[in-house]
């Protein structure tokens, strides 16, 4: 399966002034609950998939500890871009050798 991605340092997604995350996503659920649209996003510290060689240059472009919304969506994905700006995008697939669970996150649970 083929999962769409936006990363971003966690303290540019999580912390900075203007529109928070949380109000950008809630807007999206609710957007997705009009449509009768099962959600298919996810936020996640430090995403584990950003620590795989394929994605080394994706993580140099992002400073201090990450943090990443990936959907199987690919539209999704872009409206947040449009919406968030300082974002860096791609894709993956997965489950693959290098990246076995697509939510899995570096953080202890």
């Amino acid at each position: 399966k083929t999962y769409y991605f936006l990363a971003a340092s966690q303290r540019f997604l999580c912390e900075e002034e203007g529109e928070p995350l949380s109000e950008t996503l809630k807007e999206r659920q609710r957007n997705y609950a009009a449509r009768n649209k099962e959600i298919d996003f996810w936020f996640i510290k430090d995403p584990a998939f950003l620590e795989t060689p394929e994605l080394a240059t994706v993580r140099k472009q992002i400073p201090g500890a990450a943090a990443a919304i990936i959907s199987t969506d690919h539209q999704s994905i872009l409206w947040l871009k449009l919406r968030l700006e300082f974002v860096v995008t791609g894709e993956f697939v997965s489950p693959s050798a290098s990246i076995p669970n697509p939510l899995a996150s570096l953080v202890a649970a």
